[in-house]
């Protein structure tokens, strides 16, 4: 399936994964403007959740709990391996941030450590085929 996902999408992925939340907007809007189903919801579910941790670099508590919220449901509809992703990893880091989201007091979320252990930025895990081979 890789064969047929476009380059612009990895550059998205890897905007993502480099904390460019904004750039992975960006690029990977261009493709959902154009996309079909059932790519279309899966670049969406992407897209929100990289605007909700951009929200939450800029202390936008309500911002980043509706959209981590949004694009994790919207994930929750593909299996677990689409396109190459990880999609059970990335919805379980994404579901995770935003239950310690929901444990804090919004006006507390400019001093929050994102590196602690309960509060991990998710990571886009790339599955290649042969792995291992």
């Amino acid at each position: 399936m890789s064969e047929d996902v476009p380059q612009e999408f990895w550059q998205g992925i890897e905007q993502f994964n480099t904390g460019q939340f904004y750039a992975c907007h960006d690029t990977l809007e261009a493709l959902w403007i154009e996309a079909t189903e059932p790519e279309k919801t899966f670049y969406q579910s992407i897209l929100q959740i990289a605007v909700a941790l951009y929200h939450l670099g800029n202390g936008n508590w309500r911002g980043a709990v509706i959209l981590l919220g949004e694009g994790s449901n919207r994930l929750r509809r593909y299996p677990s391996i689409y396109s190459d992703i990880d999609v059970d990893e990335l919805l379980h880091q994404s579901t995770a941030l935003l239950s310690a989201l929901q444990q804090i007091e919004p006006e507390k979320v400019a001093d929050l450590n994102l590196g602690d252990e309960n509060l991990h930025l998710p990571y886009i895990v790339r599955i290649t085929e042969g792995a291992g081979e």
